[in-house]
């Protein structure tokens, strides 16, 4: 995945930062930090941690919206933020440069640093239109059964792999999915006796492929 930064040393990282007037705000562990991006005119670079997009929902549960990481982008812009059921939780210690987005669009120079970092937001925002892609074609599947299935054919496509590895545990798996865990547990447990997965942690082989 192409980062911020990509093909930039660290002086013109520098260099660019003051140009657009950045500052850099750090986190702790497990804090609801929503509030830093109710602007719509900023966005974040994680420079260090993760955190999750989550809505809460009108029957107690939660639902994963996103899972950010070191080098994604966060903000208003990016996000559907608008109301008090959204919070965005940092699951490390993070810390993220904040940036003015109008900074970003109304430069009005020709530099090979600034056209760079330009071009690194282009091809990550186009990331983030496939991501977004995926988990609507995970989220249509009728069933947590094709739900699960979906997510393990992507997963192992990005992975060119048929080993997958979660990137978090059965309950954060189930709230990205939008289902009961104890039914996904269960069908689960199914997919393993029939033959589709082995699993091992949180390490799963396709048996499918």
């Amino acid at each position: 995945m192409i980062k911020p930064f990509e093909n930039l040393t660290l002086k013109n990282q520098e260099k660019l930062l003051k140009l657009l007037h950045s500052y850099t705000s750090n986190y702790k562990k497990n804090k609801n930090i929503i509030d830093s991006f109710k602007d719509d005119e900023e966005i974040g670079i994680i420079t260090k941690g993760y955190v999750q997009v989550i809505r809460n929902n009108y029957n107690g549960t939660i639902t994963i919206i996103e899972e950010l990481y070191e080098n994604d982008l966060i903000g208003a812009p990016l996000l559907y933020t608008k109301n008090d059921e959204y919070e965005i939780i940092t699951k490390e210690d993070t810390s993220i440069i904040i940036v003015n987005y109008n900074e970003i669009i109304t430069q009005e120079i020709n530099d090979k640093v600034f056209n760079q970092f330009i071009k690194n937001l282009f091809f990550i925002m186009n990331e983030k239109i496939k991501e977004k892609n995926e988990r609507i074609e995970i989220l249509t599947k009728r069933t947590i059964r094709n739900k699960l299935l979906e997510y393990f054919k992507i997963s192992s496509r990005k992975n060119g792999s048929k080993y997958i590895y979660l990137p978090f545990n059965f309950s954060d798996l189930a709230n990205y999915l939008a289902v009961d865990r104890s039914a996904m547990s269960r069908e689960i447990s199914y997919l393993k006796e029939e033959g589709f997965i082995e699993i091992k942690g949180k390490k799963i082989t396709l048996l499918y492929r």
